[in-house]
């Protein structure tokens, strides 16, 4: 008999702002909200040229940290994922 289970992903909502441009990025990430915000406390409190912030997808995206307006860190939904075994 097939087993049968669901995993539980969880994803967090990541929107960048960037000075002087009327679009903002906006992506999920597979890390959690304070792993997230580690790394931006990191990089504006040393001397960092750029953010870097990697995407559920494994997409990379780099900001320089001049043209950082804000980032806001939400906290994604948690969707259920079936499978058989």
């Amino acid at each position: 008999m097939p087993r049968v289970g669901i995993i539980y992903a969880q994803h967090v909502d990541i929107r960048i702002g960037i000075a002087n441009t009327a679009r903002e990025l906006s992506f999920e990430s597979a890390q959690t909200p304070a792993e997230v915000e580690k790394i931006v406390a990191d990089a504006l409190s040393s001397d960092a040229k750029f953010l870097s912030l990697t995407d559920d997808k494994g997409k990379v995206y780099v900001v320089p940290i001049a043209a950082l307006a804000y980032v806001e860190i939400g906290e994604g939904e948690t969707r259920r994922v079936g499978f058989v075994a």
